[in-house]
């Protein structure tokens, strides 16, 4: 990987056909520019191994070395079911980036579905036959069980949640923030005029799906609208046949003009709903969806902006921290993005 020295800010603009002023003022964190621009100057300039000056002067003061002399491996632990997920990938992704960077190493480590219920011993073997206990440090995604999430967190050695974490959870973590998520989308419809919004996802499975709907519930209540969870698709369906029934009669019962889909991967499934009422969005129901990324099927969906990469890159450089600093306490991190205003929602 280059180093620092033999990649300028010239050499960046014209490889992204953009000033130096621009590049410089991405890399500051200033404003002037769309977020496209300022994440492809960001990624440009990691891939480059291109550092600011305030850059290496942080990595300097974290005892964090640019350049490793020593090559870590670390562990990501995922389900066997949520392998395909979206989600993990681009966890995956950022963290295979900014660990590279600094000449290190993540190997994913399937946690299989039949240690869900097995006992202490089972899980032992299991994390010692991919050495977890000898690895530079592990990172814990969402949609693990609570059980098995506990057996990690208990390792002997660096862990980082990418998830939110328990109370009092003896953990670092960086996630995306849903929380403030839903409270731009609720913000951004009732500023469109609608204030009869439809809910739909599970709120009692994981905790970050819980928070979904607790910042719900909240971000009405500040504009005095009182929320029912009944009046809501927010269940566990054994059937995607039930789900759609739980739907498609709310929205026939309700008056409904704005529909917050807070689950990943069923907005088709929102789409068919309204189909099936005779409805259509946006002209009869606005929408805003929390994706992970953006649907290349509805590219003009209205959304907030998940930085789920991000917090990938984000967990790797504090696992980095947490390596370079252990005796520090532990710290939170939640990652704020944007809102991509789309075309699926209409003034009322």
């Amino acid at each position: 990987m280059p180093r620092k020295k033999s990649v300028t800010l010239q050499d960046l603009a014209e490889q992204l056909h953009l000033s130096v002023h621009t590049v410089s003022k991405a890399l500051r964190g200033l404003t002037g520019m769309s977020e496209e621009t300022r994440e492809a100057v960001l990624q440009a300039a990691r891939k480059a191994g291109y550092r600011t000056k305030d850059q290496e002067r942080t990595l300097a003061m974290e005892n964090i070395p640019i350049f490793s002399h020593k090559q870590r491996n670390f562990k990501l632990v995922i389900t066997s079911g949520a392998l395909s997920s979206d989600m993990n990938q681009l966890l995956l992704g950022g963290l295979q980036e900014k660990l590279s960077e600094h000449g290190h190493t993540i190997e994913t480590v399937l946690l299989p579905h039949e240690f869900e219920h097995d006992q202490e011993e089972s899980f032992e073997e299991w994390a010692e036959r991919h050495h977890l206990r000898h690895a530079d440090g592990v990172f814990i995604p969402p949609l693990i069980e609570s059980h098995l999430e506990q057996k990690l967190l208990q390792l002997p050695v660096p862990r980082v949640m990418l998830n939110f974490p328990l109370p009092a959870a003896e953990v670092d973590s960086v996630v995306w923030d849903v929380g403030t998520s839903i409270h731009q989308s609720v913000r951004y419809l009732l500023a469109h005029g609608h204030r009869e919004m439809l809910y739909v996802g599970s709120i009692d499975h994981h905790r970050g799906l819980k928070l979904r709907w607790q910042s719900f519930v909240a971000a009405l209540k500040e504009a005095g609208i009182d929320t029912d969870s009944s009046e809501h698709v927010t269940g566990r369906y054994q059937r995607k046949e039930e789900w759609m029934a739980d739907i498609s009669e709310k929205l026939a019962r309700r008056e409904v003009t704005a529909i917050l889909n807070g689950a990943n991967q069923q907005v088709a499934w929102v789409y068919h709903a309204c189909s099936m009422n005779g409805k259509q969005i946006p002209h009869d129901y606005s929408l805003v969806s929390l994706e992970h990324t953006r649907n290349e099927f509805l590219p003009q969906l209205t959304r907030p902006k998940l930085l789920i990469r991000e917090a990938g890159i984000r967990g790797a450089e504090r696992m980095l921290w947490r390596l370079a600093n252990p005796h520090l306490p532990y710290e939170h991190i939640l990652l704020q993005g944007g809102f991509y205003e789309g075309e699926t929602v209409r003034r009322i």
